[in-house]
């Protein structure tokens, strides 16, 4: 009998481990023995990295997107649904036209969801670069600001892409500069804890670097409402700032799936930060944004993570006990200007090293940034 393999979700995690799960089950597949299916909400994968350049001119969101069937090999096969239920006790998902699909193996790689309607005003007031048409509608802010107060405000924790907003002012600061207008711009970073970033060497590192460039720096911001006529920033804390420009990371949730189906009270996938099997459920994973792990929710994270669960259930397939284990690997590049960056790497129980920014560094990132469809399709 087939055994199948569902995968929920086509983005890096999903696309990788499809990728790997067909590499190491070869033999497997050619026999019939297993089946990958990958469903997705969507034809298309985006590369959300990229969107942090959209607002500065350097890339447009046409860029930072490919069809999932230029992604997958053959063998894989691909689904265009929206997953509506996750049955563990069946062992199946219920698509939204209603057909059922079982497993034998399920992974849960669908991500995290932007949700800027739970602050009051921060739709209609806030811009943001966490989606394809927020980094265009920023785009189009900037490229008219001239003067005034910006305003790059992190909205509760976690959220995707960790270094994504220290870059961003850190990016603004310098494309300001270039343009003659920093002088007539003030910049501030507020953060909802009481520094500037969750991991403590960075917020060592990027602290003095505000400083020395004119950053005002804002810790332990919660913001609880925008008041997008008065442009008023006002926290659960009783600050209130005023913005002429608000680029604000929206909070993140979970997924409904994961809750209705008891994986996760929060909507993420309550899982062994080693093995990522859920603690809930027999034979499910979870991997990426939608893994409740202690680390970053990264693609980095995402890529290792598909590296160790396409170990673990080929083992299974095999009937070996799975020994691959998955030790928190973060690896990531922090633009610290237009034509500078740094690099860092780090695992559980670690704090990374902060090395010093370069051009040949910001030059690597974005050599990566063009090779990145590579990875999605488990090359390099």
């Amino acid at each position: 009998m087939t055994e199948r393999i569902v995968i929920v979700g086509g983005g890096t995690g999903g696309t990788v481990l499809a990728n790997r799960l067909t590499d190491r089950l070869e033999p497997e597949l050619d026999r019939g023995d297993v089946e990958v299916v990958l469903v997705n909400d969507g034809e298309n994968q985006y590369y959300k990295p990229a969107y942090l350049y959209v607002p500065f001119g350097k890339k447009d969101v046409s860029e930072a997107t490919k069809p999932l069937t230029d992604l997958l090999p053959r063998s894989v096969e691909f689904w265009n649904a929206r997953v509506t239920e996750v049955d563990t006790d069946a062992q199946r998902v219920v698509l939204d036209n209603r057909r059922g699909l079982s497993y034998d193996h399920l992974v849960l790689a669908t991500g995290a969801n932007l949700v800027p309607e739970e602050v009051p005003g921060l739709v209609d007031g806030g811009h943001h670069f966490y989606s394809p048409e927020g980094a265009e509608a920023l785009r189009e802010e900037l490229a008219d600001f001239r003067e005034g107060h910006l305003v790059l405000s992190v909205i509760g924790v976690p959220h995707m892409c960790p270094a994504a907003p220290v870059e961003f002012v850190l990016m603004v600061d310098d494309w300001l500069r270039q343009r003659g207008l920093r002088e007539d711009v003030e910049l501030t970073y507020t953060y909802p804890i009481q520094r500037a970033h969750g991991l403590q060497s960075v917020a060592e590192w990027v602290t003095p670097i505000f400083e020395e460039r004119g950053i005002e720096l804002e810790t332990f911001f919660n913001a609880e409402t925008v008041d997008p006529d008065a442009q008023v920033l006002e926290t659960m804390e009783g600050k209130e700032l005023d913005y002429d420009l608000l680029v604000a990371i929206p909070p993140h949730d979970g997924s409904d799936l994961v809750r209705e189906a008891g994986l996760g009270e929060d909507g993420w996938v309550e899982v062994d930060r080693h093995t990522l099997e859920a603690e809930h459920a027999a034979d499910v994973y979870a991997i990426g944004d939608v893994a409740d792990v202690p680390t970053s929710k990264a693609g980095s994270v995402a890529h290792y993570e598909a590296g160790t669960v396409a170990d673990r259930i080929s083992s299974r397939v095999r009937g070996q006990t799975p020994t691959a284990t998955f030790d928190g690997k973060t690896v990531c590049f922090i633009e610290t200007g237009m034509d500078e960056a740094t690099f860092v790497e780090f695992a559980y129980g670690d704090e990374p090293t902060m090395r010093e920014p370069s051009k040949p560094i910001h030059w690597a990132k974005l050599g990566y940034n063009e090779s990145y469809w590579l990875t999605a399709r488990g090359l390099i």
